[in-house]
Order: C-alpha cells, then sequence, then structure tokens
C-alpha cells in the first residue's frame, strides 16, 4: 500500500468558526467550498497540507481532535499566531516550551480542535 496524503475532516456546529481558524489565523486558503448544502464544508490547503471542514452540529458534539502541525521555525509561528490570535493560545501550553521527549511545543485551541504546534 502507498498513500501520499493524511486529510484530516473537522466537525463545527458553525463552519465560519473553522474558517476563522484555519483560513484567518492559520492562513490556509480555500480550495473548495460548498456553503449551499445541507452539510456545508470547505477543503482548505496549505503547504501541500489539506483539512475539510464541515458544518454539522451532531457531529461537532460528539467529536474534539487534536492535530499536530511539525514546523521547522516555531518561533516564528509563535509570535504570529501570539500577535494576530492571542485568544486562541491554549491555557496548558501558550508559550514555546521544550517537552521532556526533546520537541519544542506550544498549544492552541478554538470551540472544536486542538492544534499542538511542534519542531524537533
Amino acid at each position: 500500500m502507498n498513500f501520499t496524503k493524511l486529510v484530516p475532516s473537522v466537525f463545527y456546529s458553525d463552519i465560519s468558526d473553522g474558517l476563522k481558524l484555519f483560513v484567518d489565523c492559520l492562513q490556509f486558503t480555500i480550495a473548495h467550498k460548498d456553503l449551499n448544502t445541507s452539510q456545508s464544508y470547505c477543503v482548505l490547503q496549505k503547504d501541500g497540507l489539506s483539512i475539510m471542514v464541515f458544518q454539522d452540529d451532531q457531529l461537532a458534539k460528539e467529536h474534539y481532535p487534536e492535530l499536530r502541525l511539525e514546523t521547522n521555525n516555531i518561533e516564528e509561528v509563535y509570535a504570529k499566531i501570539s500577535a494576530t490570535h492571542p485568544h486562541l493560545l491554549h491555557p496548558n501550553l501558550n508559550k514555546v516550551t521544550i517537552r521532556p521527549w526533546g520537541a519544542k511545543e506550544f498549544a492552541i485551541k478554538d470551540l472544536q480542535v486542538g492544534i499542538r504546534f511542534q519542531q524537533w
């Protein structure tokens, strides 16, 4: 078997919350959107990564995923997010910290998803 990409799906009660996080904060672009259906969704892309964001109240209540985004410059990512979206910083990991396993990390969260940024 050969896989070329992992594309996670995240469910929001209101898809605009997901677009605020991924498009406004993390600067993903909308590659495809279908907002006029019973289950609105967008395909978001950045730097070869893809994520699907859906509007589905029931599934949003059942799921709270955590994603990890690896980077080669965590200080740059932290500086940008802490300057533009400080309210998203996770209270338990709101600064770049060297973790016991050796990675530098910090985290953000919104109403639906947690994202841990990591640099090895």
